[in-house]
């Protein structure tokens, strides 16, 4: 062979260059001793002996950098797996079992248009089963045993095996997609559809990964903070290949690397299919994730191929097979495994080797190779490599595992673009799976129309075996249980320093929230269980006094001397620290805040995280996931602060917030508040805690909105009415000073609007001679809310007035409301408004600019509101048209 360094090309420009070569000569021998190899071995033969170079540093501590991937083979020989402990006979009926009626199922719920999908399960069932029998931890063990992230599209299987442990029956898995009567099965993992078994909902692609990433951290959190030992629980995420596309599924990699979660695990199953063809058609999908996890700093496993393959690998003395693995794209992979022995033969073993190979091969080893024996498939292979994920230590395990989508279902499924839309199976594809998995099943059984369930009975060796086994790791799993423990209510100081108000000063009312806060977080009982979680903005929101106090959460504590440590507020990272401070992602935030706010169920300990961000990127940049926090039960305190489109003062566009009440009152779990003043907070938040913490807790969480603009805060007015008017969202805060003779006006205000609308009732009495009453509305969804339960209850038979109508009934005039929102949040009471009804709000795009010129451009100032005012009062007569005239000249409202 010729001298490779007569062909290399220049050495590129290296950080090598920039260290001195301390002995030259020895240098030059290595690389002639490569140079070597290369010559008489081949370059193949260089590669393994580099890599056994770099395996032999690393084991020895050498700081190498970490290789991003291996070869299309599995990480664990054949000779270095474990014995499998369990009965695998026993197990694989099982698993025919859960196989036969999961897609019963499925298939029964599609003769009435239900749907489901089948072929995922097929495909990952071992992948579930070897951990049910052997890994997964659950809740009788003496601690929360283990979370399992089971991937949507899989329940049909996990509904199946519950039947089989005797959890479920019959006629529940006919429910199966009919939730209408409340007895039904819902179609995913809904915890709030489902509440005794499922803890986590993930079929929303994409928030399963990032949600157990935060979930396995959260434990960490909690036993660092001696608030629960969850040493003993470890988090199982069961993720699609495709799945792993969506940006959340791989946004918190690094932090689950960077904080060593070893106690998390992911399972991708690598069927190599989305949901309409090959994830990576021209690429592998496999070897791309294998790099992304390895550059993120985890510790990957692969199981790709079964015991048929441990022979054939065995004879590739050349590296041949393991070399044409490495080039078959993922799409040519499917269709080996949809093709018959004589095209696999002519087109994966070509070349003199792999045709030697082949040549000695019967065509049932080669279907076999290709159609079914994949890692994933195979109980000894997943055993290997979930034994490995557990014992690994120091880091988070990926095990990526390669199995075939639809697999045992037949050669119209198996491998199929189209078998995610295949939602049944006809009566002759159901014989041919129950011969391939050898079931009991009659033909009798299969002759009617109706595909039958089978259970083996509540005696058999089958049952008795999957219960043992259940039993020796700590109970049923999935399983979600809520043990009552409510929490003292704080001390009413803390509320009561906001009630007085502030007198002359001036405050914000994210200050006084956050005062609030800080002040509750001090109490001896429950002080230490709430969780403030901020996404870098810590000290835009006044809160970097809690940097030196309650500390910020870091498994590594600080190793270094902060910038500020010499400033009272420094920074300060604590291995027990309360604050977690998540960095720029409110998807991260939120998937924190999920965790604690479910720690009342995950863990038995309730949790009370108060999460804080810009309105702006709240429910609208992470609304998915809040609907998956409303499904999975979560309770606690979400802010919205610098809240508005116009008091966010030069921020332009992107960061005026005058929707995101409009998107919460579209989540049924969300009790959103916009509150004017620190009182008001005050009696919210203490309510907010009842409600969720309290001796009757209510699976809610809430929304409260602050703003940044310091404004007087008054203390709560001396009425009997007022804490029912302030939490069921509206009260009257000022009557007009004068109710002689002069037209009459009410105009309504949430939030930091209330003071314009003060302002322009001045306006109205002392210009106009108009007497209009304010009134703060403190939540225009709860009115709504409440107004749709009297439609429901008047429809049913029982009257009922709604509360907005109520407060409202016979106020003299029309009805102007006003907020920093979009009219469309106002506009949600106005079929319940007795008097005419019109509203004024910040619809379109925010722009820059001070705060008075913002709110003229929207016409919500304090003289728009007079001029809407008047002309609302014209239409009635109580006004002549030349007084809107000239207030419209006066207030300089011109188009």
């Amino acid at each position: 062979m010729p001298d490779p360094s007569q062909h290399a090309q220049s050495p590129s420009p290296s950080e090598l260059d920039q260290l001195p070569d301390r002995d030259a000569d020895e240098t030059a021998e290595w690389r002639a001793s490569l140079g070597a190899v290369i010559n008489h071995a081949g370059p193949e033969r260089a590669v393994y002996l580099l890599r056994r170079v770099h395996e032999y540093a690393t084991a020895s501590g050498v700081p190498v950098p970490e290789l991003l991937s291996s070869d299309y083979i599995n990480t664990i020989p054949a000779s270095a797996q474990r014995a499998f402990p369990g009965d695998i006979a026993m197990e694989s009926r099982i698993t025919a079992l859960n196989r036969w009626n999961a897609a019963a199922m499925v298939t029964r719920a599609s003769r009435l248009g239900l749907g489901g999908h089948i072929a995922t399960y097929a495909s990952a069932a071992w992948l579930y089963e070897v951990g049910f029998n052997h890994f997964f931890r659950g809740k009788d063990g003496g601690g929360s045993g283990d979370q399992l992230y089971v991937q949507g599209h899989a329940s049909p299987g996990i509904y199946a095996r519950v039947f089989l442990e005797g959890r479920l029956h019959e006629d529940q898995l006919d429910g199966y997609r009919r939730e209408a009567d409340g007895h039904g099965l819902p179609s995913y993992p809904h915890p709030r559809r489902l509440p005794w078994l499922w803890e986590f909902p993930t079929v929303s692609m994409g928030l399963g990964p990032l949600a157990a990433v935060h979930q396995a951290r959260f434990n960490r959190y909690l036993h660092a903070r001696g608030i629960k030992d969850t040493s003993g629980s470890r988090v199982w995420a069961f993720l699609g290949d495709g799945e792993m596309d969506e940006p959340e599924s791989t946004a918190a990699l690094g932090l689950a690397a960077r904080e060593g979660l070893d106690n998390l695990t992911f399972v991708v199953n690598c069927n190599l299919q989305r949901l309409d063809g090959p994830v990576r058609s021209n690429f592998r999908i496999v070897q791309e994730l294998e790099g992304r996890f390895r550059g993120a700093g985890w510790h990957v496993v692969k199981a790709l191929w079964g015991e048929a393959w441990d022979p054939v690998l065995a004879q590739d003395t050349e590296g041949a097979l393991v070399r044409r693995l490495a080039e078959v794209p993922d799409a040519q992979m499917q269709t080996y495994a949809a093709r018959d022995a004589t095209y696999i033969r002519e087109h994966f073993f070509h070349g003199d080797v792999l045709s030697r190979v082949a040549a000695g091969m019967s065509d049932a080893l080669l279907l076999d190779l290709f159609a079914s024996s994949r890692g994933g498939h195979e109980p000894r292979k997943i055993y290997a490599a979930y034994r490995a994920a557990v014992e690994h230590r120091g880091q988070p395990t990926v095990v990526l595992a390669q199995t075939v989508k639809g697999h045992t279902l037949g050669p119209d499924f198996e491998s199929r673009n189209a078998n995610h839309q295949m939602k049944k199976l006809t009566m002759a594809q159901f014989r041919r799976m129950r011969d391939e998995l050898e079931l009991p099943i009659p033909d009798s059984a299969l002759s009617g129309d109706l595909v039958p369930y089978w259970h083996p009975g509540e005696n058999s060796r089958e049952v008795q075996y999957l219960r043992d086994r259940r039993a020796a790791l700590g109970g049923p799993a999935p399983l979600r249980r809520v043990v009552a423990k409510p929490l003292r209510q704080p001390p009413t100081a803390p509320f009561e320093a906001l009630r007085k108000g502030f007198g002359k000063q001036e405050v914000a009312t994210t200050m006084a929230l956050v005062r609030l806060v800080k002040d509750l977080m001090r109490d001896k009982d429950t002080g230490r269980r709430w969780v403030p979680i901020v996404p870098d903005e810590a000290r835009t929101f006044g809160m970097e006094s809690l940097f030196p106090t309650a500390g910020i959460y870091s498994p590594g504590g600080q190793n270094y001397e902060p910038v500020d440590v010499d400033q009272l507020l420094h920074y300060r990272e604590v291995e027990n620290g309360q604050l977690i401070d998540e960095g720029i992602t409110e998807a991260g935030s939120l998937a924190e805040f999920t965790a604690a706010a479910t720690s009342y169920a995950t863990h038995g300990e309730p949790m009370i995280p108060f999460y804080i961000f810009y309105a702006m990127f709240g429910f609208q940049r992470t609304g998915d996931q809040f609907w998956a926090l409303a499904d999975q039960l979560g309770r606690g305190f979400v802010v919205g602060a610098t809240a508005g489109r116009t008091t966010m003062t030069g921020e332009g566009l992107q960061h005026g917030d005058g929707h995101s009440h409009l998107l919460a009152s579209t989540n049924p779990a969300t009790v959103s508040y916009d509150p004017a003043f620190a009182f008001e907070i005050a009696v919210i938040v203490r309510e907010g805690l009842r409600r969720m913490y309290g001796d009757q807790p209510e699976d809610v969480f809430y929304y409260l909105t602050v703003y940044n603009e310091s404004k007087r805060q008054p203390a709560i007015p001396d009425s009997p009415s007022i804490e029912e008017g302030i939490l069921r969202g509206i009260y009257c805060f000022r009557r007009a000073e004068s109710t002689g003779v002069g037209p009459r006006m009410q105009l309504l205000a949430s939030g930091t609007a209330i003071h314009w609308a003060l302002e322009a009732q001045d306006l109205l009495a002392s210009d106009w001679g108009v007497h209009a009453d304010v009134w703060s509305v403190t939540s225009w969804t709860e009115l709504r809310r409440d107004a749709m339960d009297a439609d429901r209850q008047r429809l049913g038979g029982k009257e009922r007035v709604p509360y907005v109508a109520s407060a409202l009934a016979g106020a003299p005039g029309p009805v102007l409301a006003v907020s920093d929102w979009m009219r469309q949040v106002p506009d949600q009471i106005s079929q319940w408004i007795e008097q005419d009804y019109s509203s004024l709000g910040t619809d379109g795009f925010g722009l820059s600019d001070t705060r008075e010129a913002v709110r003229r451009y929207f016409r919500v100032d304090a003289g728009s509101i007079v001029v809407a005012a008047l002309d609302r009062l014209a239409r009635t007569g109580a006004v002549t048209p030349q007084t809107v005239e000239q207030a419209r000249s006066r207030y300089g409202w011109r188009d």
